[in-house]
């Protein structure tokens, strides 16, 4: 590792601890927003903020070239009853950190500050973007969804989660849907009525029976999941409503919106999603990126969280210090060694990369 890449690791990790220690619930991001805008301006980054999006372009940008989005979220779960650790305590313990979102994805937001620092004394032949933003626990309205329109146009993201440092390729959506059968009400001691939960059932089979064609290599199939369901106001009524909800897992062929609609067309109840814009992503193999990973010794894999790369319409990978099975856990932590050794291969992945 060169020095400046050193010197900024150290302080890559300062700032993590500053951040465990200041409180940053998904919509109360603000003072973790102050803390990163003062950190890029400490630096002489050209710096921005909007809601508790915080972002900065790079000194070098030179307009025609291809742009490159670094991407990581600052904004944490709220912690358990079961941690054991003052969860905004930031305890380091040898090579040991732990605090909320120190793993997820604390660790990855400071190692792409650090790379994207690094890089403004190394310019490279592409512009690059680094944005540290908000509400990606709850895929809020006011995170990346928010920031996106306003930056410029992007031809690759770097989404930093907790990976291990391998690359995530590909990356299951999710689209929920809130089902109504309906019906008559009727006694129930005589044939009278329509019953609405003898037609969500039938809906439900269907659910649970079809089989998508196209299967994923890295994620799968689609996966449908009927995970709630309630109907009926007394035993001797025939319910005239059935409500359920699917959980749907997309892959990368099929759009939340074409799902929907595949649907619509093979149940008789009505449909209505969520949202549709938590789409699944993939970038191909043969991207100069992953190439460049692969060479490096990185493993290539589908993931089955979702991040923000779910709101992205450009090609991104999911790569980050940590370990996801930590995310969301109590007593959550991060190695210094894996800060470190994150910003060193974050990179050895771009300089030079010629997209």
């Amino acid at each position: 590792m060169s020095e400046l890449a050193s010197q900024l690791s150290e302080e890559a990790i300062q700032l993590l601890i500053q951040l465990i220690k200041t409180q940053s619930f998904s919509r109360e991001e603000d003072q973790t927003a102050a803390l990163l805008y003062d950190f890029l301006q400490s630096h002489q980054a050209t710096v921005f903020r909007d809601a508790n999006n915080v972002w900065a372009l790079s000194k070098n940008w030179v307009e025609g070239r291809p742009t490159i989005l670094l991407n990581s979220h600052h904004d944490t779960v709220k912690p358990g009853a079961s941690w054991t650790y003052n969860p905004f305590g930031a305890t380091v313990e040898g090579d040991k950190l732990t605090g909320l979102g120190s793993n997820d994805a604390g660790a990855s937001a400071v190692s792409l500050l650090a790379t994207f620092l690094y890089f403004e004394q190394h310019p490279q032949a592409f512009n690059l973007i680094c944005a540290i933003t908000a509400e990606e626990e709850v895929s809020g309205v006011n995170g990346i969804r928010r920031l996106l329109p306003l930056l410029p146009q992007i031809d690759l993201g770097i989404v930093g989660e907790p990976t291990q440092m391998d690359l995530a390729i590909a990356e299951k959506g999710l689209v929920v849907l809130d089902c109504v059968a309906h019906g008559k009400t009727g006694h129930a001691a005589r044939n009278e009525g329509e019953n609405a939960l003898y037609k969500a059932v039938a809906d439900i089979h269907w659910f649970q029976s079809y089989q998508f064609r196209e299967v994923s290599p890295m994620l799968g199939p689609v996966k449908m999941t009927v995970t709630q369901i309630q109907a009926g106001t007394q035993h001797n009524v025939v319910p005239d409503r059935c409500q359920f909800v699917v959980d749907v897992r997309t892959n990368e062929f099929y759009s939340n919106e074409e799902v929907v609609q595949l649907v619509r067309e093979n149940v008789q109840s009505d449909v209505t999603p969520r949202s549709t814009h938590l789409n699944s992503s993939h970038i191909a193999l043969e991207h100069p990126l992953v190439q460049k990973g692969v060479q490096l010794g990185k493993k290539t894999f589908g993931s089955a969280t979702l991040s923000d790369q779910s709101m992205m319409s450009f090609p991104t990978v999911k790569i980050g210090p940590g370990d996801s099975a930590r995310s969301h856990t109590p007593d959550e932590y991060i190695y210094l060694s894996e800060i470190r050794g994150g910003i060193n291969d974050y990179i050895k992945l771009l300089d030079g990369l010629a997209l």
